[in-house]
């Protein structure tokens, strides 16, 4: 009975390990939160600042609406106004269609001066660009 237990233990670790949260962290390489598989973002003190919906939409901690996701990568806010764009690349424009930055595929977050921003390994790269680009979610 006790392997029994051990094993179905085990099984249950290994299929949560694909739902654990991905660290972003700071141009010094420090964790400033984290977004789980689910699209919960929480900062580095592990309270939850949002969420990012399966359908784009995004809420704030105290989930109220602020803003949406579309397909097409048009980030918008809570008055449905265009406030970014991400492209495939992972490059993003502001509402006037001036470059803000790029999240690399090797998740390096980088600034309109290709300066080292940040870093978000094996986050969704439009998650990430919410979280280091747009202000959705109250650090």
């Amino acid at each position: 009975m006790k392997r029994i237990l051990l094993f179905l233990m085990l099984l249950t670790g290994l299929s949560m390990s694909n739902l654990q949260a991905q660290t972003l962290r700071n141009g010094n390489n420090s964790s400033i939160g984290y977004i789980a598989s689910d699209g919960t973002v929480r900062n580095g003190y592990s309270s939850c600042i949002g969420r990012i919906y399966s359908d784009g939409t995004i809420r704030d901690g105290m989930n109220r609406y602020v803003g949406k996701l579309e397909s097409d990568g048009t980030v918008r806010d809570n008055m449905n106004r265009c406030i970014g764009r991400i492209y495939s690349d992972g490059t993003v424009r502001n509402s006037y269609n001036s470059y803000v930055g790029k999240v690399e595929g090797n998740g390096t977050v980088r600034d309109n001066m290709n300066r080292s921003i940040g870093y978000a390994r094996d986050v969704r790269r439009d998650w990430a660009v919410l979280f280091y680009f747009f202000d959705l979610f109250k650090k």
